[in-house]
């Protein structure tokens, strides 16, 4: 079954519609390689990528374990190399708002998210560097 149809828009934009919602996602090439970073570029997608899964699969986990995770947010900062030009390495920083999780539930919500499937599909080439901070308020 088809996930996504993908159409070139011309002026280094492309167009993927997701066939099951519709959702619609747009890319611009990026600024430091001929575009003009109107929107997510396929290596931005990429990296934020993984960070949505991390935090899809950790509310999995939450859910299945019932485990208080009601906020989570994530920053993502990818660094590209130049030869060949692809990405080096992804920055994730989890904040997590800490609803008395133990730390034994904070290591499961942690390996959880270090091994989603993203993180387990992107080459090992890549650098995964991924924080977590539990906060409250």
């Amino acid at each position: 079954m088809i996930t996504s149809t993908v159409s070139y828009k011309g002026g280094l934009h492309t167009q993927a519609v997701h066939l099951k919602s519709g959702t619609v996602v747009e890319t611009d090439a990026p600024v430091d390689n001929k575009g003009k970073g109107e929107c997510f570029s396929p290596t931005d997608l990429c990296a934020t990528s993984l960070a949505t899964c991390m935090l899809t699969i950790m509310g999995i986990l939450a859910e299945e374990k019932n485990l208080p995770f009601a906020e989570a947010d994530a920053q993502v900062t990818k660094i590209m190399a130049a030869e060949p030009r692809r990405i080096a390495t992804i920055e994730i920083t989890i904040s997590i708002q800490d609803l008395g999780l133990s730390e034994k539930e904070k290591a499961m919500l942690e390996n959880a998210a270090r091994n989603c499937p993203v993180a387990k599909s992107l080459h090992p080439d890549i650098w995964q560097d991924v924080r977590f901070i539990f906060y409250t308020r």
